[in-house]
């Protein structure tokens, strides 16, 4: 979805984190671990967009772009692995969770900083009487969310794990997991050898 990717682009999503985390990155260069998880998270579920225009569209956000590693994690991230955990990230309980009192939101969203804390992780929910006397407009200033997150959510959940069950899919997993790696832990054996005498000089 075009739409969806531009709105994401801009920060434009409606979700303030996901706003916040964008504008960081775009002044910045940087985020931390978790909120990339999240931005791609966000990208892949509720937005439904594909992974690799996101992927290359962060790699040139990123001041520390990795190949390597931006890739790997991208994929999974995005559940395209098929044998890593799906992880989908709620962005407002993210806020909730990691800036409760909107410090990092309104660092980087000026036009939240007008906005009272009780209405801080779900700004559109703002009464029309309470936008006309701070003065700031909900699909406006403030974007309106661009899909219903609950929704949106579920749909892309069920897709993918419905996508997960067939059986081609379930037999490429198990190939995956067969040529790349066991997961069951190695346990090596060493081999036991006399105590090192402690070095109290040394030979010339």
């Amino acid at each position: 979805n075009h739409e969806h990717f531009e709105a994401l682009k801009a920060a434009r999503t409606g979700w303030p984190m996901v706003d916040a985390c964008v504008v960081m990155l775009r002044e910045t260069g940087w985020l931390n671990f978790r909120m990339r998880a999240m931005l791609v998270s966000v990208a892949a579920y509720p937005l439904w967009l594909h992974w690799r225009p996101v992927g290359e569209w962060l790699a040139t956000q990123f001041l520390d772009y990795e190949p390597g590693i931006h890739w790997s994690q991208l994929q999974m991230q995005s559940g395209t692995t098929g044998i890593n955990t799906t992880r989908v990230y709620n962005p407002i309980k993210q806020a909730m969770d990691h800036d409760p009192t909107g410090e990092f939101v309104r660092t980087w969203l000026p036009a939240m900083r007008k906005v009272p804390d009780t209405y801080l992780f779900e700004p559109w929910n703002m009464p029309q009487a309470l936008q006309e006397q701070l003065g700031i407009r909900v699909g406006f200033e403030i974007p309106l969310p661009i899909v219903d997150l609950a929704i949106a959510t579920k749909e892309a959940k069920s897709r993918l794990y419905g996508r997960r069950q067939q059986a081609e899919v379930r037999i490429a997993k198990q190939a995956v997991l067969e040529k790349h790696g066991s997961r069951k832990t190695m346990h090596r054996t060493r081999a036991k050898t006399a105590p090192e005498k402690a070095q109290l000089g040394f030979d010339f």
